[in-house]
């Protein structure tokens, strides 16, 4: 399903997945996505089958609220995409995501559950990564649909586009 796009407050945000692994996450993000219009974007090999019977009965019967986009790689869809901006979610990123000034229209990208984003996209990109701050020393990092619900929320905050 793809919105109609009448003015730029009302842009889609983007979701970007990069070889997610974990059928329950994608099917959660691609739930919020359809909750929020926003795109989904699934990058690179997946860790699992679309049809994945998981995948499924995360996103339960809103399949047909979410617009899903597939790339083969990073590169492709950033070049698919040349006057987007771009955010690059790591635990190592020295900004948090509330300090991101997003704005509509904007890509968030996830790296895989086990490994997240490559070192060397993150060092070139220093300005547009972000984190979500984590208390605990003990815990490592977020589940990654938690994590994109609340970058992706902090977006639509920003945007404004909560307060309706």
């Amino acid at each position: 399903m793809i919105l109609p796009e009448t003015s730029s407050s009302h842009l889609p945000f983007h979701l970007v997945l990069v070889e997610p692994e974990i059928p329950p996450n994608t099917g959660n993000i691609a739930r919020l996505c359809g909750a929020t219009g926003s795109v989904l974007h699934l990058v690179g090999k997946l860790g699992f089958s679309i049809d994945d019977r998981q995948l499924k009965r995360a996103g339960l019967d809103y399949w047909d609220a979410v617009d899903i986009r597939r790339a083969e790689s990073l590169a492709e869809l950033e070049a698919a995409h040349p006057d987007a901006r771009w955010w690059y979610t790591s635990k190592k990123a020295a900004k948090t995501h509330v300090q991101a000034d997003f704005l509509p229209g904007d890509f968030i990208v996830f790296g895989k559950e086990t490994r997240g984003l490559p070192e060397e996209l993150l060092a070139a990109h220093p300005d547009r990564a972000i984190r979500i701050p984590i208390f605990s020393p003990v815990v490592r990092s977020l589940n990654l649909s938690t994590a994109a619900g609340i970058v992706l929320y902090e977006a639509l905050r920003q945007s404004g586009r909560l307060d309706t």
